[in-house]
């Protein structure tokens, strides 16, 4: 059976970007083989943050993932520090990886350049997300386009460690999705939608009362044309909605083009903050639901984590056995 992994980090209150490239795929995939699911806290501690709000938004990510319909019957849903086998394994694969690699990282760079203290774990994390997947012996990894290069990163480190020691690792190959891997800011469409460096106004949040989803879409930024077009480049703004509706829709591209066709901007946005208002309504109340009923988010927790131990240990078994560790 296919087995499927990926990790999304709890800070930040997550968006419709995230929805659309990570949690809308996570549903999606969750049909397709043994998938698990990780909420990569361990990450989110390589830059400044505050311990009650990592506490809080690994909750939130938690009832998050099951309101947008993650099966824990079909899926592993479960806390990497929750399942010691992870910070195990990436002090062992350390030792296969070069100072290189990971200097030539191009998050490392962006983020690095943005912080007065760059912790060591901002430069190794790479090797972290690595064990993430390779652990689980793990086929596909849906993944946004901006983690091309880490995924890179992990299938070096799994054919040098083969190469070394022998074969152990399965390589991982990714899945991009075609349209939608990268949503843009609602108002400034050249750069992607983020809670950290995007807009408020720009950034939809999947909690976002009704509302403020409806107001941040008829705010959105377009260009001084009428027709509702894809080109991403002379378009940015327009073809970035476009996107979104075709998710949201269901619809092909061309599809969307024709049925707004002549409507005018106005009319084309109303109607697109109303399609993402009536996807995430009912994600809304199934999170309020779960975060009101704490000892049902803790038992969904606590299965994924012991699923997940039980699926790791046999790899980071075999890891410490061709490296030449006495075992007890």
């Amino acid at each position: 059976m296919t087995r499927i992994f990926s990790g999304i980090q709890p800070t930040g209150a997550k968006h419709l970007g995230n929805y659309i490239g990570a949690i809308r795929n996570y549903v999606a995939t969750q049909e397709q083989g043994d998938a698990f699911f990780c909420i990569v806290d361990l990450h989110s501690i390589t830059s400044e943050y505050d311990p009650d709000d990592l506490r809080e938004s690994t909750l939130s990510l938690a009832a998050l993932l099951f309101a947008a319909a993650l099966d824990p019957d079909r899926s592993t849903v479960f806390v990497q520090s929750h399942v010691a086998a992870h910070p195990e394994a990436a002090w062992l694969l350390g030792s296969v990886t070069s100072f290189g690699e990971l200097r030539r990282m191009t998050q490392f760079k962006e983020k690095g350049e943005q912080q007065g203290f760059v912790s060591a774990g901002l430069f190794t994390y790479p090797v972290l997300q690595a064990a993430d997947i390779l652990l689980y012996q793990t086929d596909l990894v849906p993944i946004g386009d901006d983690q091309r290069q880490h995924l890179e990163l992990a299938r070096n480190i799994a054919e040098r460690f083969n190469s070394r020691f022998g074969e152990t690792f399965r390589l991982p190959e990714s899945m991009i999705p075609e349209v939608g891997g990268r949503i843009m800011d609602l108002q400034e469409p050249e750069r992607k939608m983020s809670t950290t460096g995007g807009t408020a106004q720009g950034t939809v949040g999947v909690l976002d009362p009704p509302e403020v989803i409806r107001k941040k879409f008829k705010t959105a930024v377009t260009d001084s044309g009428t027709d509702v077009r894809y080109d991403p480049d002379a378009k940015a703004g327009i073809s970035n909605l476009i996107e979104i509706m075709a998710i949201v829709s269901g619809q092909e591209i061309p599809e969307v083009e024709a049925r707004f066709d002549g409507g005018g901007y106005g009319a084309f946005k109303t109607e697109v903050g109303e399609a993402v208002t009536a996807l995430f309504d009912p994600i809304r109340l199934r999170y309020e639901e779960l975060r009101a009923d704490p000892v049902e988010l803790e038992r969904l927790l606590g299965l994924g984590a012991d699923k997940a131990r039980r699926a790791s240990a046999p790899t980071l078994e075999q890891m410490y056995e061709r490296m030449g560790f006495v075992r007890p």
